[in-house]
């Protein structure tokens, strides 16, 4: 009898771990995906400054071309 409490104790407590850790790696899983969302957004603006800047130098090189036309 007491026995048979003790060993549902014991199945008892062993579901409520594994519910615990299946909630950790859970949480584990979702704080990786959020990091690697914050890496995609910081990858996509520095992509965006550099095309920004590529636009800026090829402005530049058309403006010195315009003068060097003038020039001619």
């Amino acid at each position: 009898m007491l026995q048979s409490i003790i060993r549902k104790r014991e199945k008892r407590e062993e579901r409520e771990e594994k519910k615990e850790k299946r909630k950790r790696v859970r949480e584990r899983e979702k704080e990786r995906e959020r990091e690697r969302e914050r890496e995609r957004k910081r990858e996509r603006e520095r992509e965006r400054k550099r095309e920004k800047e590529r636009e800026r130098e090829r402005k530049r090189e058309r403006e010195r071309e315009r003068k060097r036309e003038k020039e001619r």
